[in-house]
């Protein structure tokens, strides 16, 4: 019976979807521009040979209609395209749900672009249900500034740190240490509860450790807390019929845990990686692994930092032969992304792109997608790839995996 693998790699957008300018996003391209900054910062053209073998350029080149510099580049062979979303929102739930055949057609709820920004009422209850002094913030914000700003008053107060974005999520971040880690995530749970009748997508936990402005860091403890996706996804699926969904990284918070029949941990990409690889060695037939390579939209893609993030999809390009090595002939490597998050755009939001979707089986030829109407016709894929019930969502592509 057959395994599959995805590879979600966090916002790589390889160009303004049809629908950009609705969001603000015109001219976005996360890789392509990435590339761009690399080699003008280095003199030198990013290292991909791994990647392209797989497609991703062409499908940046032909979904962006921009040049992608790279050097060591490999004629694809591998299914290569791009998908346009369907759902309402460029935020990470909507993405990774409608690849798993569910896109999100309703409006989430959001805070506005206020200080304070959160409805008193709901302060009062999660401080009282809490039982917490107040709450620090109350803003949109960068989750990094926002920790030189308010981390040691929040160390002083036991207040912890209250803040949201453009996505529809409400993040609390507090202290390993003189907070708690077991506490933090409790505020999130009351949180959590409190806020579904707002339609809030995501409650995040963002724990960190330090002793000033000056070196508190985000720890790897981070966790989600998502609201139910609306209808069973291809994971619930396959579950269902006595399959592995192998969750890496934040994948089963995403989910809200439904659908997963494991659960790993593994904080930064190359554990990520590491972690994935060994999960291929033993995962039985008939199981999905599916990791999330949150490094790229956390670390590079909202901080702006479109060097480290070229330097990090090198790294990610240099381990991949790892993984593919492992492939038995009945694997299938699924390469995507949930949205775009161009480095070089202003601000520090997601950007609406279309996502590269990479399909390879050992011993595969080249074989162009197209352009897919939805993220849900990787779902789909996955379906007929596990002899499932159809998706509503989506059409699948496997007639397309050929080998040599």
């Amino acid at each position: 019976m057959a395994r599959a693998i995805i590879l979600m790699a966090d916002s790589l957008g390889i160009g303004a979807a049809p629908d950009a300018e609705k969001f603000g996003d015109v001219g976005a391209n996360t890789l392509a521009h990435l590339l761009q900054a690399y080699k003008k910062e280095t003199g030198n053209a990013l290292p991909l040979p791994n990647l392209s073998r797989l497609g991703l350029l062409d499908a940046c080149e032909a979904a962006g209609n921009e040049h992608c510099e790279t050097s060591e580049r490999q004629p694809a062979q591998a299914a290569w395209g791009y998908a346009k979303e369907l759902s309402s929102g460029k935020d990470t739930p909507s993405g990774h749900w409608e690849m798993a055949g569910v896109p999100v057609l309703f409006d989430w709820g959001y805070f506005p672009n206020t200080t304070p920004c959160f409805p008193q009422a709901f302060v009062d209850e999660l401080c009282k249900r809490a039982d917490i002094p107040g709450i620090l913030g109350n803003c949109y914000a960068s989750g990094t500034t926002i920790l030189e700003q308010l981390g040691e008053e929040h160390v002083k107060t036991d207040m912890p740190i209250c803040y949201t974005s453009v996505d529809s999520v409400f993040q609390i971040a507090a202290h390993e240490q003189s907070f708690g880690l077991d506490k933090l995530y409790q505020v999130c749970e009351i949180a959590r509860a409190l806020l579904d009748e707002m339609n809030i997508g995501r409650v995040i936990a963002r724990p960190f450790i330090g002793t000033s402005s000056a070196d508190f860091i985000r720890t790897g403890n981070r966790r989600d807390y998502s609201v139910l996706p609306p209808a069973p996804t291809v994971l619930d699926k396959l579950a269902a019929d006595g399959g592995e969904v192998i969750s890496v990284g934040k994948i089963a918070d995403i989910y809200a845990h439904q659908g997963i029949t494991q659960k790993h941990k593994a904080p930064g990409l190359m554990n990520l990686l590491e972690k994935t690889a060994e999960l291929v060695d033993s995962a039985p037939e008939h199981s999905l692994i599916f990791t999330n390579l949150v490094d790229f939209d956390e670390k590079f893609g909202h901080r702006r930092n479109a060097v480290g993030y070229a330097e990090a999809l090198a790294q990610f390009d240099a381990f991949l032969p790892t993984i593919l090595d492992k492939l038995q002939s009945d694997d299938l490597l699924l390469i995507t992304a949930d949205h775009g998050c161009d480095p070089t755009a202003a601000g520090t939001d997601h950007t609406r792109e279309y996502v590269p979707v990479l399909a390879y089986t050992p011993d595969m030829v080249n074989a162009p997608l197209g352009e897919r109407q939805s993220f849900a016709d990787i779902g789909q894929t996955l379906a007929q790839w596990f002899n499932l019930s159809a998706l509503e969502y989506g059409e699948g592509f496997i007639s397309s995996l050929n080998k040599a």
